[in-house]
């Protein structure tokens, strides 16, 4: 018998995995339980005047657009006299600390009021309560207010406070305007303590608060002011916003520019208007016609608007002018500079119509025209006699007219577009030179079109008789309002043809006939205009093929542009390569030419293009007739010369004192290092120049002085001693050379050796 081995026993422990579960239970419980506490709002209670529009569990609290607690349960209030409701609130925990004595509860709701919509947004989340911390002692019951509290005084920017003598449709929120610009806004008001006036409450934004000066004025700005009598109706408005809503404008008076910023614990006074505050600017006209003006009752008008007032109105000692004091919009100030007119309309009767009729129903007035925005400012200024003519900026198309005689026409006078009214004689003056008048023309927005540059005008005014004995006699008139008033009739030929100018400008003829005529016109630019006139004849080969219908300077003043209508032709002439220059008279020693001219006057001469390159309708004038030269026939050559002297284009260049041919031109040679002459030697003494041919210059004369033969002076001829030439001998024998060929060049001498002058050789000549 074996023994066995015997067992090793170990005591049981008391311990079981199973323990695990509750005890993570028992932490888990312990974390939610501490975290139900930590997030334990704080319940506050704010008793409200009504319970509308406040919802148990839905209605939030919401500072700065963020939820910071929730209506919990709502209960009437048994307690006090006024019932209301009282709302149980939980709070956030982390804003306790602003549950102070000072904060305040109101509730948010959509109203619609004429200040303006207030809290849109609850249309989409539904009522709210809203909440504006606070200082002092911590508290868990709260007084809601009816409304929305008024901006804080801590607020960026300047609060103010104005005295009214009435409240008027002025509110909570209604605008406060800067030149028509909202820069702040009403806080609240309140009845004075000694119940005499009105409190405003008044907010500036930052931007706007330096605006406001310790002279600055405030003005009642709501609604519309009307002020009615026989010298006329004023009415007056700020703006829709405050017809509807009531409003405060305010400016700072020009003369008080230098006002120091204001004191924001003084009040400001709100006067009843603009016209009671005086915060408009003052200015100085000088007036030739006075008559019906009122100090404290005339307007001042702007395109059926009032923009000021005559203040005072003092006739001169010589009692032909008076000086008057306007007072303006404070609006108009950027307007008032160099270029802006005041004249006085009153009812006036004429022929062309009837004027300023509206002064009759509001009384005389004074008128006014802005100068260009931006100009030196400017607060002095003399009326104009009588209204200005249309502004440039207005609707429509602006040109000018030159005419010799303004017949019968006047300003208002119509123009007419196949006897239809389509605008009106604007204004007429004579021209820079006193030799035309100038008319200005305004065609209204929907006939604009009509005008383009092949339209013709001419004076429709009065009756035009025609006839004889055998046709009879014709009676021509445009209508039975240009017979009486004057008018201008036009035609446009042509359907398109672009006006080149913002103010285009044309001749105002005499008749029909006269304005229809034939031919096409063409610009013919000049350096100078001495001679030229309108009626100047153009002219090819000594016949008339046009005349010029108009002279004017071009726009940046450096030249003259000829306006000619073509009559014959035009086809040939108004055309890529045609040749215009003046003919004038020319006086010398030697040559004279054009002396014709010295009687009839000096006309352009035409040379038509040769080919047909394409029609053009502007020129630019030669200096000279064109050089035909090099089309001529002969032998053309290039003299090559150290200088130019007193050579010119026309002079003769001499065989033997002979004239054989010219000078054509002159250049610079290609280095710049020579002067090249060219000539051109007629066909029949072309066989003269050979290759040993000499060439010297002529000019002048030659002076040779000894003490045994004494002094000699030589010249060619007393004409090229005036103007010069170039003379030349060519060598017998084989010195000769062979004939020249074209374009060959030889060296030109400044003098002639003895020997050349002795060379004669025998050359037969062409016929």
């Amino acid at each position: 018998m074996t023994d066995l081995p015997k067992a090793k026993t170990r005591p049981a422990s008391n311990w079981s995995a199973i323990w695990v579960l509750p005890l993570i239970a028992l932490i888990i419980g312990g974390w939610l339980g501490w975290r139900a506490y930590s997030e334990t709002g704080i319940e506050i209670q704010v008793r409200f005047e009504s319970g509308e529009g406040i919802q148990a569990n839905k209605t939030e609290v919401v500072y700065k657009g963020m939820s910071v607690g929730k209506v919990k349960a709502l209960k009437l209030d048994d307690e006090g006299s006024s019932k209301g409701v009282i709302a149980t609130i939980e709070m956030n925990k982390d804003v306790e600390q602003y549950l102070r004595t000072s904060t305040r509860f109101w509730l948010v709701k959509p109203s619609v009021s004429l200040a303006g919509i207030t809290g849109l947004e609850t249309l989409v989340s539904g009522n709210y309560v809203a909440v504006s911390p606070g200082e002092g002692e911590p508290t868990r019951k709260f007084k809601a207010l009816a409304q929305e509290p008024p901006l804080s005084d801590a607020q960026p920017g300047l609060h103010l406070t104005i005295k009214a003598d009435r409240l008027g449709s002025l509110n909570r929120g209604s605008p406060v305007f800067y030149k028509q610009i909202q820069v702040g806004q009403i806080k609240s008001y309140v009845l004075s303590a000694d119940q005499s006036t009105v409190e405003l409450k008044v907010f500036i934004e930052p931007t706007y608060a330096s605006l406001v000066r310790k002279h600055t004025r405030f003005w009642n700005a709501s609604g519309i002011s009307i002020d009615a009598n026989l010298s006329g109706v004023k009415v007056r408005s700020e703006s829709l916003a405050s017809i509807v809503a009531g409003g405060i404008a305010f400016a700072t008076p020009e003369n008080r520019k230098d006002s120091p910023p204001t004191d924001p614990s003084l009040p400001f006074r709100l006067y009843e208007d603009f016209d009671a505050a005086a915060a408009g600017i003052r200015v100085k006209v000088k007036l030739s016609d006075f008559e019906g003006l009122q100090a404290g009752r005339t307007p001042v008008m702007y395109k059926g608007i009032q923009v000021g007032n005559l203040k005072t109105l003092k006739v001169d000692p010589d009692l032909s002018s008076a000086s008057a004091e306007l007072t303006l919009d404070p609006l108009a100030e950027d307007y008032l500079v160099t270029g802006t007119q005041f004249w006085v309309v009153k009812p006036s009767i004429s022929l062309a119509g009837i004027t300023g009729l509206e002064a009759l129903v509001k009384g005389n007035y004074i008128a006014v025209r802005p100068g260009d925005k931006g100009g030196a400012p400017q607060r002095e200024f003399e009326a104009r006699p009588k209204a200005p003519p249309l502004d440039l900026r207005s609707p429509g198309l602006h040109l000018v007219l030159f005419t010799d005689n303004l017949g019968s026409l006047e300003v208002g006078s119509p123009i007419l577009y196949k006897q239809v009214k389509v605008g009106s004689v604007q204004s007429y003056q004579f021209s820079r030179t006193k030799k035309q008048l100038v008319i200005g023309v305004h065609i209204e927005k929907e006939y604009e079109g009509l005008v383009n540059a092949s339209t013709r005008f001419w004076n429709a005014s009065g009756i035009t008789l025609t006839g004889g004995l055998t046709g009879g006699i014709q009676v021509k008139s445009e209508s039975l309002q240009s017979l009486m008033a004057g008018g201008i009739a036009f035609e446009t030929p042509e359907a398109k043809a672009p006006l080149q100018k913002r103010i285009p400008r044309f001749r105002l003829h005499a008749n029909h006939d006269e304005a229809t005529q034939k031919g096409t016109m063409v610009t013919i630019k000049v350096d100078r205009a001495d001679g030229l006139r309108s009626g100047t004849p153009v002219r090819f080969k000594g016949l008339d093929v046009g005349k010029i219908e108009d002279v004017d300077l071009s726009d940046d003043l450096q030249s003259v542009l000829l306006t000619a209508r073509i009559t014959e032709v035009p086809e040939r002439i108004a055309r890529v390569g045609s040749q215009f220059w003046v003919v004038k008279p020319e006086l010398g020693l030697i040559k004279t030419s054009n002396l014709e001219t010295l009687v009839t006057g000096q006309y352009i001469e035409v040379q038509p293009a040769p080919k047909n390159l394409g029609p053009q309708k502007t020129f630019e004038a030669l200096t000279n007739p064109p050089e035909i030269a090099k089309e001529e026939a002969g032998l053309s050559l290039v003299l090559s010369a150290a200088r130019r002297g007193s050579l010119k284009a026309g002079v003769p260049v001499t065989y033997r004192e002979i004239t054989v041919g010219k000078v054509t031109g002159y250049e610079l040679g290609q280095t710049a290092d020579r002067v090249l002459v060219h000539i051109l030697i007629e066909p029949k003494y072309a066989p003269l120049v050979r290759s040993g041919t000499r060439f010297w210059n002529t000019s002048g004369f030659g002076f040779d002085y000894g003490l045994f033969k004494g002094a000699t002076i030589r010249t060619e001829s007393l004409e090229t001693l005036v103007q010069g030439g170039i003379a030349f001998a060519t060598p017998d024998g084989d010195r000769m050379g062979v004939p020249a060929r074209p374009e060959q060049t030889f060296p030109l001498f400044d003098q002639f050796e003895d020997e050349w002058l002795t060379w004669a050789p025998k050359i037969a000549i062409g016929k």
